[in-house]
């Protein structure tokens, strides 16, 4: 069973974001860059299918320019088999993202779609629900636990939800997005970043995939968020209802 893994290149979690002064975008000079955390958690987990048998091959694929190599160098080094490029110029929005990530899927017929449940620059959590429409397959999203079963034909997942788990079967092919409970990644070891070097990374034009990638949504300004104030102790149970009545009226 194949299994493809999409990754995506976003700003670190530690690194200080700021906007620019005309709110057309981030400052990107010194930030550093990295995978997706939940996008790694979904590479983790297909390595960890394919190590116990239920799998044998993972494909990892990014959309971008040539930055996003070094993102798929990770995943490889991490003990993924190959990786594609998908080479796109221009910006893409969560529709765009999910027409490639089709084409691409007919063209390589995996047994399933592993990927993260939201990129944590846009945060859109939209690209794994449409590409399991587009496509007309099964989905689970926010997945914590993972099980293959019934010959790796189904998939039982563990879904986070507000109310607790809830556990869904899926019937494969699907898309599958992971949460962060669903594992911790490995460290990516010295031998794993040269045998990465030698695998290899096809690079494919967007037009190969998808006829119409035009976005339909577009991001008219970026702003900071407004500073927080000093928080405030209180003295008592009884001064703290006050000020929630009396101050922040909450109640």
């Amino acid at each position: 069973m194949k299994i493809l893994v999409p990754i995506k290149r976003v700003p670190d979690s530690d690194t200080r974001i700021r906007v620019k002064s005309d709110g057309s975008g981030i400052v990107t000079d010194g930030v550093k860059f990295s995978v997706n955390p939940f996008d790694a958690i979904a590479v983790e987990q297909a390595l960890r299918l394919k190590e116990s048998g239920a799998a044998t091959e993972v494909v990892l694929v990014s959309l971008g320019n040539e930055e996003c190599v070094e993102s798929l160098r990770v995943g490889l080094a991490m003990g993924a088999d190959r990786a594609v490029l998908v080479r796109v110029d221009t910006a893409l929005d969560s529709l765009g993202v999910a027409k490639l990530l089709a084409g691409l899927y007919r063209r390589e017929q995996p047994g399933f779609v592993l990927m993260g449940k939201q990129a944590i620059d846009d945060d859109s959590n939209q690209a794994g629900q449409m590409l399991a429409g587009l496509l007309g397959i099964g989905q689970a999203t926010f997945v914590s636990k993972l099980d293959l079963i019934e010959g790796g034909t189904r998939a039982r997942c563990g879904r986070e939800t507000d109310a607790g788990i809830e556990i869904v079967e899926v019937q494969l092919p699907a898309v599958i997005t992971t949460d962060l409970r669903l594992n911790e990644p490995r460290y990516v070891s010295l031998p794993g970043i040269m045998k990465a070097k030698k695998k290899p990374v096809e690079e494919l034009p967007a037009a190969e995939l998808a006829s119409d990638i035009t976005p339909r949504t577009q991001i008219l300004s970026f702003e900071a968020p407004a500073g927080r104030k000093a928080g405030v102790k209180v003295r008592s149970v009884d001064e703290l209802i006050d000020r929630l009545k009396n101050e922040a009226k909450v109640l």
